[in-house]
C-alpha cells in the first residue's frame, strides 16, 4: 500500500512537472541585451525623488553655504576676499555637481552658535562648518549629517616651552574654548573622569581663543585637532607651539543639512563620496576629461557620466561628478591643497586616508553601482 501510494504521488509530480515545462516553453524567452552593452539598472528602474532645495538652488541660481567666519585651512577668505578652504571646496562641489558651476556659491560666515538656526530657518542650503557629527545633533535639531568629510577628534595646543608631553599635566591650567561648540563638553568630561581642576577661558569665536592664547590670556587652547593646525599656522611664532598627542574625543565632520529633503542629503552626500570614488580610481581634475574619453574601467565609466545615467537618479545631469573633479577636483586634490602637504597646515592623511591605502585610513564611499 505505502509503494503504490509513493508511486502514484511520483506520477503525479512528474505530470505537473512536465505541465509546466510545457507552459515555460509557450513564454517567449526574455529579451537578450544588445550584443556589446551590458544592462545597466540606472537606465530604466528608478526614477529622481523631487528635492525641494535642489529646486530652489536652480531657481535662484547658486548654493547658499554657511561656512566658518575664518579658520586656517577650512573657510577664510584671501586678500581678494575670495573664500578657501576644505570646507569651502565641499560647498564649491556640490555647485559644479547641481548646476554645472562651482563658482555659483555664496557663502555665509556664520557663528558657532549660530549655524545650527541658520540651516533650520532655511537662511543656507548647507552648513560646511567643521561641524561634528554627535547623537544630539543628528537626532535632536532636524538636521542630517550628509557625510564624513574629515575624521578629527580634539586635543591641545601648548607652549613648547612649557615641555608638556601629556594632557594629564594641565591641572590647574587656564584653557581656552570655544562656546557652543563640542569641545568645551569634552573638556569637562574629560577633566571630570580623571580628577583633575582647570579653569575654562570661554570665548565667542576661534579668532579670541587664538588672540587670548598668544597674549598668555590662557595657558592652553583645546579645539579639534585640525583646527588648532590651522590656529597654530596663523600664530607669530608657529614653531614655538606644539599639539600635545592626547586626543581626547571623535570629531566626525562633515556638511549638515536639513532632514525635511532626503533627495537633497543623498545630492550632497553623493557629491561628497563622488570626489572619494574619484581618488580611489586615481582620477585628477587634470585627467579627467581624457579619462571620461578613453577609459574602459566600468566604475570609471559609470562615475563619469559615459555609461548608465545615475545622474538621473539625483535629478541630476549624466556629467555631474566629472563636473565636481574637474571644476574641484578629487578628495586628494582638495586635501593636499587646502589642509595637507601643500598648504600651512601640513596635515597628515591618517584617518583620512583611503580604506585601500597603503597605510590605511577610514575613507570610504559605497559603490556606484
Amino acid at each position: 500500500m505505502i509503494r503504490r501510494l509513493a508511486a502514484a504521488t511520483f506520477l503525479t509530480a512528474g505530470l505537473l512537472w512536465g505541465l509546466a515545462g510545457c507552459n515555460d516553453a509557450s513564454k517567449p524567452a526574455p529579451a537578450a541585451a544588445p550584443a556589446g552593452k551590458a544592462a545597466t539598472p540606472a537606465e530604466a528602474h528608478y526614477k529622481a525623488t523631487p528635492s525641494k532645495v535642489l529646486a530652489a538652488v536652480r531657481k535662484r541660481g547658486y548654493v547658499a553655504c554657511g561656512v566658518n567666519p575664518g579658520l586656517p585651512g577650512f573657510a577664510y577668505p584671501d586678500i581678494r576676499g575670495t573664500w578657501r578652504g576644505f570646507d569651502v571646496d565641499i560647498c564649491r562641489a556640490v555647485a559644479a555637481a547641481v548646476l554645472g558651476d562651482a563658482s555659483r556659491v555664496r557663502f555665509t560666515p556664520i557663528s558657532a552658535q549660530d549655524r545650527f538656526s541658520a540651516l533650520q530657518k532655511g537662511e543656507i542650503d548647507i552648513l560646511s562648518r567643521n561641524t561634528s557629527w554627535s547623537f544630539s545633533r543628528d537626532a535632536g535639531l532636524g538636521l542630517d549629517f550628509a557625510a564624513t568629510t574629515y575624521f578629527d577628534g580634539q586635543g591641545f595646543l601648548a607652549p613648547k616651552a612649557l615641555g608638556l608631553t601629556s594632557a594629564q599635566e594641565l591641572s590647574g591650567a587656564r584653557i581656552c574654548v570655544q562656546a557652543g561648540t563640542a569641545s568645551e563638553a569634552n573638556l569637562a568630561d574629560f577633566f571630570r573622569a580623571r580628577g583633575l581642576n582647570y579653569k575654562p577661558v570661554v570665548v565667542a569665536s576661534e579668532a579670541e581663543a587664538r588672540r587670548l592664547y598668544e597674549t598668555d590670556g590662557c595657558d592652553v587652547f583645546t579645539a579639534d585637532i585640525s583646527a588648532l593646525a590651522g590656529s597654530r599656522s596663523v600664530l607669530n611664532n608657529p614653531g614655538a607651539h606644539v599639539i600635545l598627542p592626547d586626543v581626547i574625543s571623535k570629531e566626525p565632520l562633515g556638511p549638515v543639512v536639513r532632514q525635511n529633503d532626503a533627495a537633497w542629503a543623498d545630492i550632497v552626500r553623493w557629491t561628497v563620496y563622488a570626489m572619494i570614488l574619484g581618488e580611489e580610481l586615481g582620477l585628477t581634475s587634470k585627467t579627467v576629461s581624457q579619462a571620461r574619453e578613453t577609459a574602459v574601467d566600468p566604475q570609471t565609466r559609470r562615475l563619469l557620466g559615459v555609461e548608465g545615467d545615475y545622474g538621473a537618479m539625483l535629478g541630476l545631469s549624466k556629467d555631474w561628478a566629472f563636473q565636481v573633479i574637474r571644476q574641484v577636483g578629487a578628495y586628494h586634490e582638495i586635501f593636499g591643497r587646502d589642509i595637507g602637504a601643500g598648504s600651512p597646515l601640513k596635515l597628515d592623511r591618517g584617518l583620512n586616508a583611503l580604506w585601500n591605502a597603503p597605510k590605511p585610513g577610514l575613507l570610504y564611499a559605497p559603490p556606484l553601482r
